[in-house]
């Protein structure tokens, strides 16, 4: 079974925050939910939980929005089309793109927990 998140959590996981307060803005995804098809989160209590297949498709809409400024419409074009498939393997791609940055990150994250983990030891590592 896969871990759920709710809409909070994956706001602040995707760093959809208000810039003054810190709030994360969860009207962004509930507007995406709307606009795309391939976003259907679990709805348990009225409250909107995400499997970590759908956080993959709003991290690649969020990448295509915000990162490369694509539209709506664009997004839902690249999402949609069966080219995309074969996209993946095209090194200068969108999508191969998107899988670079994301490997980066989780570098990164890997990298501070490994130099935290030196520094002070097992206690502080989460």
């Amino acid at each position: 079974m896969s871990k759920l998140i709710n809409i909070s959590e994956l706001s602040k996981k995707l760093r959809i925050i208000h810039p003054k307060d810190n709030k994360p803005m969860n009207y962004i995804l509930r507007y995406w939910e709307k606009e795309f098809k391939q976003i259907k989160p679990k709805i348990i209590n009225n409250r909107r939980y995400y499997s970590e297949d759908q956080v993959e498709i709003i991290k690649l809409i969020k990448y295509l929005l915000k990162d490369k400024g694509m539209t709506i419409k664009g997004a839902k074009i690249v999402l949609n089309s069966k080219i995309n498939k074969l996209d993946e393997y095209n090194y200068d791609s969108l999508k191969a793109n998107y899988y670079k940055l994301n490997i980066k990150e989780k570098s990164n994250k890997l990298l501070t927990r490994l130099k935290n983990l030196k520094k002070y030891g097992k206690k502080n590592t989460s």
